[in-house]
């Protein structure tokens, strides 16, 4: 029995001891931890504020335009036909598409500097547009030029009139989202006239 007490102490020893270190290392740790400062929120800035309804407008843009068949691109509610409607002459929905796209750019370019696009005559956009995967690109396109215009807003220069209508930055940044968001709402109801859940809509109907 002794034998054995005395070929096992070393172990415990070491046991006691690896217990101690980690016991130490954890208190430690501890302290560390109390001592650090919760970190602080970031706080919001005029640019942060836009761009961020920027990207939630974007969002459904996108993913709306993205859920239209090809095929589907050219449809008008005037192609239906309904009895008492009168849709004559509306846009399509690619149509729909290209003038958001190209509000974008003439809401933005004054805020940034950027030239417009070649093409862009009036609200209806670039006519040589004819595919899905090009009109996306114009989409895309215009939003990125969006995120640029409201990194460039200060409290300082957010109500600084630019543009041959004199409007301020911040009017300019902020109405192009309203733009898009009435837009939208059209294009839900193509999607729908056509079958298609809007992507935003779809958590809700499954």
């Amino acid at each position: 029995m002794k034998s054995n007490i005395r070929i096992r102490a070393p172990r415990i020893s070491r046991l006691l001891a690896l217990l101690a270190l980690a016991a130490t290392s954890a208190g430690q740790t501890a302290s560390k931890s109390a001592n650090q400062a919760p970190a602080q929120p970031v706080a919001p800035t005029i640019a942060s504020t836009v761009d961020r309804e920027i990207s939630a407008v974007e969002t459904l843009m996108v993913d709306a335009a993205e859920a239209m068949p090809e095929n589907k691109f050219n449809f008008s509610p005037e192609s239906l036909n309904i009895q008492g409607s009168d849709y004559k002459g509306v846009r399509t929905f690619a149509g729909e598409i290209k003038h958001i796209a190209t509000s974008n750019y003439f809401l933005w370019t004054p805020i940034t500097g950027d030239k417009l696009p070649d093409g862009l005559k009036d609200g209806n956009g670039p006519e040589n547009l004819k595919t899905k995967a090009e009109i996306l690109q114009f989409l895309h396109d215009s939003f990125a030029l969006g995120h640029k215009a409201a990194a460039t807003l200060t409290a300082e220069n957010a109500v600084q009139l630019v543009g041959t209508s004199q409007t301020s930055r911040l009017y300019r940044a902020t109405f192009a989202v309203a733009h898009a968001y009435d837009h939208y709402g059209q294009m839900v109801e193509y999607l729908r006239m056509n079958g298609v859940v809007p992507p935003a809509s779809r958590a809700k109907s499954d």
